[in-house]
């Protein structure tokens, strides 16, 4: 019995893998230490709040003019998030699809038996740090926008309807792109392929369907990320569009569908 003790005592027990916590600390790392994730997230700032700027001024000094409706609402300083949205799409697809590109997913992988928490451990990194980033960002963009409407006489504070809304619902929808952006590079494992894909979905497809005959095509429109995005965070609501509430729930399920799509080929391609 006592032999029978020791030997069943020293056969190895296999390895657990790294936590969930670990695989976290890992993912940071990984963030913190590329220059370019840096300078791609430094780029959406600098948009943000250059453009809130810009058009601050050029709306203020043009008030009496000929200006479109959405550049006269309490949201249009935010209007920097066109832009923004390429860049932070792009930070989250390169945040992926780098380590296929330089084989480091091999290494991860082989750390992480279970894929779900490598994939759940880079999403919790990103959205953190963008979503820590991106709010005082758009409240930046829009104080900036302020400083240039106010001199003209025709500023708003954040007291005004839709204006606290807008910025922090901004910032929401940048992440949540960013967060759809890293779940294309999952499902296509290509730097190229998954820019490329975020692109059409954010305009190239509302385009398409823009143009299409019929108003099926227009009501299809609303349920594109862009287009329920923004009945989220504009102050603008257009004919036909979502609710604010509704928008953001239909945001979320793209990232969910796109995230639910990479586990399960994450899972059988790299299993």
């Amino acid at each position: 019995m006592s032999t029978l003790t020791r030997e069943t005592r020293s056969v190895p027990r296999p390895e657990p893998g790294v936590s969930f916590a670990g695989a976290v600390s890992s993912e940071w790392i990984k963030f913190r230490t590329l220059r370019s994730s840096w300078a791609v997230l430094l780029a959406a700032v600098v948009a943000m709040i250059a453009i809130g700027g810009l058009i601050g001024y050029v709306t203020g000094s043009n008030w009496n003019g000929k200006l479109d409706p959405e550049d006269r609402v309490v949201s249009a300083p935010l209007q920097g998030l066109f832009l923004a949205q390429l860049l932070i799409g792009v930070l989250g697809v390169l945040f992926v699809s780098g380590e296929y590109t330089t084989g480091m997913i091999r290494s991860t992988l082989a750390a992480v038996p279970r894929r779900l928490p490598v994939l759940l451990a880079k999403a919790l990194v990103y959205g953190l740090v963008t979503l820590v980033t991106l709010i005082p960002t758009t409240f930046l963009a829009f104080g900036t926008a302020q400083l240039f409407l106010h001199h003209f006489g025709h500023g708003s504070s954040l007291s005004a309807p839709t204006a606290l809304r807008s910025i922090l619902a901004t910032a929401v929808y940048l992440v949540l792109i960013g967060l759809l952006g890293s779940a294309l590079a999952w499902i296509v494992r290509s730097t190229p392929g998954g820019i490329s894909l975020l692109v059409a979905i954010l305009l190239v497809v509302p385009v398409i369907f823009g143009v299409l005959p019929g108003q099926w095509a227009k009501d299809v429109t609303h349920y594109l990320p862009s287009e329920a995005g923004a009945s989220f965070y504009s102050s603008l609501q257009s004919d036909g569009a979502l609710t604010p509430g509704a928008g953001l729930l239909v945001l979320v399920v793209w990232v969910a569908l796109a995230m639910a799509g990479a586990v399960v080929l994450l899972r059988r391609r790299d299993g």
